[in-house]
């Protein structure tokens, strides 16, 4: 049964990263402006840390320089002895622990805000692991009150008591900002600033828990990862046909059984063969292509978030 009530010490080890995909611009340009001037990032209760978080990829303005680094988290890599030929991000995951970590212990930064750029009409996203991290559903509940005009979505990348993956889980909380579309390899200054901005409602709100508050408990639409759908492929495996027009673009709107998902190189259309109504996100996404995902499936999921409180300390 979900308490009515629950209490969140204050947060004093925040750190904000950037470059966890080196060709994310957005997060890239952020941190390294922050890496020369912090000032920005100083409130009265806590000073929040810039880190670059992937500088090799960074460098070369690619996703990763060998591995996908934002999938390089789980226990079983942070945990398994260290090996000279250990792919770059491998060994990198690794260091960040270190630094952030370890993954679990009393030590850990008590939050990461990780920032992302996505090519798919994503909008600004929050990405949160699992729901029941009750703090951050705070803090993304604040966004929305906050900048209702951002149209805000909260989306839960992971099933529940799966094994984490991500730089977010090194921490007590996390959440990644995906911002898009903005193209890979290029900074939008309409995408930058929402995301500055982002950050600053943040840090104002952490820096508002550290001095105590009570929240009152809400309830709100969350969208749940519940698969992901690959392009239609020929017999040697290659994509034989595209996303659809009418589904282009329309990340968190719903897709019924039977509309519009895929067209062929003839002009033909390949419909939504699921059973019942899906919420597509990261649709056509580039970065997914070699991971052979057209769009990820979402569930929308209501929930109830029960009132936190934090006292100062």
């Amino acid at each position: 049964m979900m308490p009515s009530t629950v209490s969140a010490s204050p947060l004093r080890l925040v750190a904000v990263t950037g470059g966890t995909h080196g060709n994310e611009m957005s997060g890239v340009f952020l941190v390294k402006h922050w890496l020369r001037d912090s000032s920005e990032l100083v409130k009265d209760t806590f000073a929040a840390v810039p880190l670059l978080a992937n500088p090799k990829a960074t460098e070369k303005c690619v996703r990763f320089y060998e591995r996908d680094l934002n999938r390089c988290f789980t226990m079983d890599i942070l945990s398994s002895p260290e090996l000279q030929d250990d792919p770059y991000e491998v060994k990198r995951a690794r260091e960040l622990n270190r630094v952030l970590g370890p993954r679990g212990s009393p030590n850990a930064f008590d939050m990461i805000l990780d920032l992302h750029n996505t090519t798919s009409n994503m909008g600004v996203c929050l990405i949160l692991s699992e729901a029941h991290q009750h703090l951050e559903m705070h803090v993304c509940h604040h966004i929305q009150n906050q900048l209702p005009n951002y149209n805000p979505c909260i989306y839960l990348y992971a099933d529940p008591g799966a094994n984490l993956y991500d730089l977010c889980s090194v921490s007590r909380y996390g959440i990644g900002f995906e911002l898009g579309p903005q193209p890979q390899g290029v900074v939008r200054a309409d995408t930058l600033q929402n995301m500055r901005t982002l950050v600053q409602v943040t840090l104002d709100f952490i820096n508002q828990l550290n001095k105590g508050m009570e929240i009152p408990a809400f309830e709100v639409d969350v969208y749940q990862h519940a698969g992901h759908v690959d392009f239609p492929r020929s017999p040697d495996g290659e994509i034989s046909a595209y996303v659809h027009p009418s589904l282009q673009d329309r990340d968190f709107s719903p897709l019924h059984p039977g509309e519009p998902a895929f067209m062929d190189f003839d002009g033909k259309t390949i419909p939504y063969s699921g059973e019942r109504p899906i919420y597509p996100v990261f649709i056509n996404e580039a970065a997914y292509y070699e991971k052979k995902i057209a769009f990820i499936v979402a569930e929308k999921v209501h929930i109830s978030v029960p009132a936190l409180r934090t006292n100062s300390g």
